[in-house]
């Protein structure tokens, strides 16, 4: 089976060599890895042609467009995706590789590591862990992200590909793992095949990533309205928490004029209290101070989704609005 590894890359002078040495030191090396530069204005595709890697290049179009125009000139059979911003651990590659020999298998999700020390890329990372404990239970999955992923390329094709109308990292790689998954095909995840992040380092960039999470939800709720019951990936307890976080809002609020109603908002916030605890008990036995600190960052996870939430949703009324 030929083998293509895609890298999509906007400006990634500064992780992008690393990400590519990484490609290089594979126990399977790939036949051919593309970098598809995105519109940079910096040193991005020059930097990918120095590692030898083949490179192919379009006006800033959102990483959708650039894996799109990297499947539909590769020669793999097999088409492996990571980001710029990642290094693949030296087996990657084998480990993508191995579930395909079962021709019913379509595509394939890896996961996150990270080696960072700080307290907020520690809690993304369990935050991480707590969704691949939850994907471990299926056989097959529907949610798949593009940082470590794998497809046939003619199933790739025949879908035709990820929807360039997300301009940005925003949830392109899902939609197009939800609409594979509702026509039949069968994706599965990979726990060996590994990738190490830099995960948002400041809790400002954590919640701004977490802000726009939310909002581009809507887009995708909106392409597939049965995913908000839920997913493969997803906690429940993660939707509990945003709507007892819109509650509370909507308390405080209310109670401006009605001052009854902050014993509603109370009560919310405390419930939203206790759904953090399973997570926090889970986490001691990875990371005891991240468990101490998960309820904190737990609550202002829900507060950030919620308010990218409601801003896409009133987005989308305005245009409808407007015609």
């Amino acid at each position: 089976m030929i083998i293509s590894v895609i890298v999509p890359a906007y400006n990634a002078a500064a992780t992008l060599a690393e990400c590519l040495a990484a490609l290089h030191k594979q126990s399977r090396a790939p036949d051919e890895i593309i970098v598809v530069d995105d519109g940079s204005t910096d040193r991005t595709a020059e930097l990918a042609r120095a590692s030898g890697a083949r490179v192919l290049q379009q006006p800033n179009r959102g990483p959708a467009a650039a894996r799109n125009l990297g499947v539909q000139n590769a020669r793999g059979d097999l088409i492996l995706f990571t980001d710029a911003d990642c290094a693949p651990a030296p087996d990657w590659v084998a480990q993508m590789l191995a579930p395909f020999a079962d021709a019913g298998i379509s595509g394939a999700k890896g996961v996150y590591r990270t080696r960072q020390k700080s307290w907020t890329a520690r809690f993304a990372q369990a935050e991480y862990e707590d969704k691949y404990d939850r994907m471990r239970r299926y056989a097959t999955i529907d949610f798949i992200d593009t940082y470590s992923a794998a497809y046939r390329r003619a199933v790739y094709l025949a879908n035709d590909g990820m929807d360039p109308s997300f301009p940005r990292a925003s949830g392109e790689d899902v939609e197009f793992s939800y609409r594979l998954a509702q026509r039949g095909f069968k994706l599965v995840m990979l726990p060996s095949a590994v990738v190490y992040h830099n995960h948002p380092a400041t809790l400002f960039k954590y919640l701004r990533r977490k802000f726009f999470v939310g909002y581009w939800r809507v887009r995708m709720y909106e392409k597939h309205p049965a995913k908000i019951k839920g997913d493969a990936h997803t906690p429940l307890a993660l939707k509990i928490q945003m709507g007892l976080g819109l509650v509370f809002v909507g308390a405080a609020l209310l109670s401006i004029v009605w001052r009854d109603a902050i014993i509603g908002g109370a009560l919310a916030l405390g419930a939203l209290g206790l759904t953090t605890i399973p997570f926090a008990i889970k986490t001691f036995a990875r990371d005891r101070a991240i468990a101490l600190l998960a309820p904190g960052f737990l609550f202002l996870r829900a507060f950030a989704l919620d308010a990218g939430f409601v801003l896409g949703l009133l987005q989308r009324a305005w245009q409808r609005i407007r015609g």
